[in-house]
């Protein structure tokens, strides 16, 4: 995925804020798997806001990410961690066993997943997209093709039946 950077928060496109909420999500999702329960997901938001949002690296600023969305896929995702991994691991096919993804690769499927259900508005294809970006920026084997996949199983399912969607 491109850095984000961008001259100023400003001049920012909404697209690209909400393109930097979700890497920015992921990243924090990534952030709790890790920490095996040592943190919370609002310790963890709070920490990215502080530190990371608007921050410049080698004098280069990156792209504001809009806060609401950030916030929301961080929350939702991971109050809802292990519903998401049994949708994810039920629509996993092939040499994809639940076993075999890394946590990085749960995290985007954890978050797209997530915002599939709960942003019911967007459509799909714009919500596939975004995460099977993020998947290309970190992965360069058939990760990416799998977490399409995988999104595009669960999103027919959670679009099909209203019941089985996850709570926004």
């Amino acid at each position: 995925m491109t850095s984000g950077r961008h001259g100023g928060a400003h001049r920012s496109s909404a697209k690209a804020r909400r393109s930097a909420a979700r890497l920015a999500a992921v990243q924090a999702l990534y952030q709790l798997m890790m920490s095996r329960g040592d943190a919370d997901a609002d310790a963890v938001i709070g920490e990215f806001v502080a530190h990371r949002f608007g921050a410049d690296l080698d004098g280069d600023r990156f792209v504001e990410p809009e806060r609401a969305l950030f916030t929301a896929i961080v929350r939702g995702a991971s109050a809802q961690g292990a519903d998401l991994d049994a949708q994810i691991d039920g629509a996993l096919a092939g040499s994809w066993a639940p076993a075999r993804i890394e946590p990085l690769l749960r995290a985007i499927l954890r978050a797209g997943t997530w915002e599939i259900g709960a942003h019911r508005e967007l459509p799909v294809a714009i919500v596939i997209d975004e995460y099977l970006e993020l998947a290309h920026a970190f992965f360069a084997g058939s990760e990416p093709a799998m977490v399409n996949a995988v999104l595009d199983r669960l999103a027919q399912r959670l679009r099909a039946d209203p019941a089985v969607a996850a709570d926004g």
